[in-house]
């Protein structure tokens, strides 16, 4: 595991937030390192840093940041909206032929995705 994960975890750990003082500690880095890691980790829109005080000390409160992904989008296969959502079928999964499409859909998706 990297030390990018390995921060991610512990502060997604803390539903709080954790300091970044207190991060490299935990980490048992120094805090140059740990700015880095910081750093990468809000480039990559992973974590949000917010000032603070912590012991008397100017510090950062570090946190997880939020899915931005709107819910409905979850359910979205390129252009077509999950068929189970609101469903009032009696149908099993593993018949339902507008799921099926779905499905197949999703996966073209993911296809054209993984070529970029």
């Amino acid at each position: 595991m990297s030390i990018e994960e390995t921060a991610l975890n512990a502060i997604r750990a803390q539903p709080e937030g954790v300091f970044q003082n207190q991060l490299w500690k935990m980490l048992d880095i120094d805090s140059r390192k740990c700015s880095r890691v910081i750093s990468k980790l809000l480039e990559d829109g992973l974590i949000i840093r917010e000032q603070a005080v912590s012991n008397g000390a100017r510090t950062y409160l570090l946190k997880v940041s939020e899915d931005k992904k709107p819910v409905f989008e979850l359910l979205m296969a390129g252009e077509i909206f999950s068929p189970c959502a609101g469903c009032r079928d009696a149908c099993q999964p593993e018949s339902c032929e507008k799921l099926t499409f779905w499905v197949m859909n999703l996966e073209k998706e993911e296809k054209s995705d993984e070529m970029y």
